[in-house]
This record gives C-alpha cells, structure tokens and sequence, in this order.
C-alpha cells in the first residue's frame, strides 16, 4: 500500500469571483458543503437494500455587512436574489479553483452593539467543478 503525501494549506489569500466581480476582501468564511443521505427498502423476505443519495450543495459565505459601497457583496446578494450566477473560489496560490453556480440570497442586517455588523448567508449551488492548477 502506498503512503500518500498530504499537502495541507491555511484559507487566506484566496480569489472568490462571483459573477465578473472578485468578494474575497468582504468575506471570512467561503465553503462548499455537501449532503446525502442513506435510503432503505426492506422486502418481506427480511432482504434490505440500502443505497445512497446524490448529494446537494450549499455555498456558505460569511461576510461584513457594508450597505455604503455600491458593489458591495451584501448590496449584490440583496439586488440579485434567486438569479443564478457564475462562481469560482481559488482557495490558495497553486492549489487550483472551484467553479460552481450560486444562487444569491440576501444576508442578515445589522448586528451586536459596539462590534463589526457580519452576516452568514448559506447558497443553493451546483456541485463544484475542481480545476487543477497549471
């Protein structure tokens, strides 16, 4: 059995493109989680079939909440709920990008007193797709 090397990287100096905009500098938090369950059917003859389901995607983005800039990520997610678009997520230099289709959904407004106001929004997406760096 052959031992496979491990090359771990920390999240920071990432690329998050949405659409033709790049969000990375509003945002604290970008992942891309799957879910599947596990179904069952049991026949009369005490017989289980157990099998699998395809996953789905959600993209959660944590991000500061910034209503004076135009272009902001919280403005964009507010202008353009449920409008599928482009995304790709570089999540460090020579590890290669995740592209995906995201469907915005605005983010909380306001926040704690005396602290940064922040939002957690978690986006319907499509599998990403992996590409390698070159």
């Amino acid at each position: 059995m052959a031992a496979i090397a491990v090359s771990p990287f920390i999240l920071r100096d990432v690329t998050l493109l949405i659409g033709t905009d790049n969000y990375e500098t509003h945002t604290s938090q970008v992942e891309f989680t799957p879910t599947a369950s596990q179904v069952s059917w049991t026949g009369l003859g005490n017989n289980t079939v157990t099998s699998q389901t395809t996953a789905t995607w959600v993209c959660t983005l944590a991000l500061a909440q910034d209503w004076d800039t135009p272009d902001s990520l919280s403005q964009y997610l507010m202008d353009n709920e449920g409008i599928p678009v482009a995304c790709t997520f570089t999540p460090a230099d020579g590890q290669g990008s995740f592209a995906s289709t995201i469907t915005p959904t605005p983010g909380a407004i306001g926040g704690v007193a005396g602290a940064f106001a922040v939002a957690t929004v978690t986006l319907g997406c499509t599998k990403p797709v992996f590409t390698p760096a070159v």
